[in-house]
């Protein structure tokens, strides 16, 4: 994977990068941010990461989780240069009302916006942490260990832990070079699938008992009222729509979850040729062939019917 010249040459010329991802944050997206911001200050650079959600609790093993900054107050960011990973599009990140000198976005999401004064977008890159590991080591900086746990579980996450049809040659061998650093697949995978809460436990309960499944499509839901009942919270809702993937027959799984009154956020999953991101680019939504997401206003009913419509088409 190659770097290109214009980011590289930004990346050393500049010393002061405000870092910023997408709302409701990742393993990708959260490694990532976290991984670049390690290396550019191992470097004598100034960082600042931002997410507009707080870090969920099932991700506080990433080593450096606490630099991430939910508030922009105190931080000055339009005294920085911006940087945005895993997502191509400032309002995603809530950052649309504010000026930067500079930007740049690397990303690897199938749909594109135009924002960017430099763009490294790679629709075929597994994850957004091996776009950075090729950075890193393009810069020359050392892989530390706390580096290399926050990138391996960045492309773990959005690989299924090496399962996904993204996996490929590349994937495996960056995997062992980070392995090789320091990071622990063990550890960071009891991390990531093993840590739950007992509230997120009986929130996912509660979604599966609401599973419809038409046309080899399964719908599940989460409503405020299952978050109040669980003590759970929206960002305990990550990987939900995996799960009725699972059975064989599924080829698109959607989560719908409630964001207020009759608005919805829809969480898309497909198996094989289904490319869910072109679904959900036809509600102003995006993501990538098997894995997108889209936000609807419409009664529930209203609003699975038109998922159901689409699909169909």
């Amino acid at each position: 994977m190659k770097v290109p010249e214009k980011l590289r040459a930004f990346l050393n010329k500049e010393n002061r990068f405000f870092i910023s991802t997408h709302i409701n944050p990742e393993g990708d997206a959260l490694g990532s941010s976290i991984a670049l911001s390690m290396a550019m200050e191992s470097i004598g650079k100034k960082t600042v990461v931002y997410g507009r959600d707080i870090v969920p609790e099932f991700y506080w093993f990433l080593p450096g989780h606490e630099r991430f900054r939910n508030s922009t107050f105190n931080l000055q960011p339009s005294t920085f240069n911006l940087i945005l990973l895993d997502c191509n599009d400032p309002e995603r990140a809530g950052l649309e009302d504010i000026k930067f000198p500079y930007s740049a976005v690397i990303d690897h999401h199938e749909t594109e916006k135009g924002f960017g004064d430099i763009k490294w977008i790679e629709p075929k890159a597994p994850a957004t942490g091996i776009m950075v590991f090729y950075i890193i080591k393009e810069l020359g900086i050392k892989l530390t260990k706390d580096i290399a746990t926050n990138l391996y579980a960045a492309i773990a996450i959005d690989t299924g832990t090496f399962r996904y049809n993204n996996t490929t040659p590349d994937v495996l061998r960056v995997g062992a070079e980070l392995i090789a650093a320091g990071a622990d697949p063990g550890s960071i995978s009891e991390g990531l699938y093993e840590t739950w809460s007992e509230n997120r436990f009986r929130l996912l309960i509660k979604a599966l008992n609401t599973l419809e499944i038409t046309d080899n499509v399964a719908i599940a839901v989460v409503t405020r009222e299952m978050y109040r009942e669980t003590g759970a919270g929206p960002e305990d809702t990550e990987n939900f729509s995996n799960f009725p993937r699972m059975m064989k027959s599924i080829r698109v799984s959607a989560l719908f979850r409630e964001i207020e009154d009759d608005y919805w956020k829809v969480s898309l999953r497909s198996k094989g040729e289904v490319n869910v991101a072109k679904i959900a680019e036809l509600f102003d939504g995006g993501g990538h062939r098997n894995a997108a997401g889209y936000k609807v206003k419409a009664d529930l009913k209203t609003a699975k019917e038109a998922l159901l419509k689409t699909l169909e088409q």
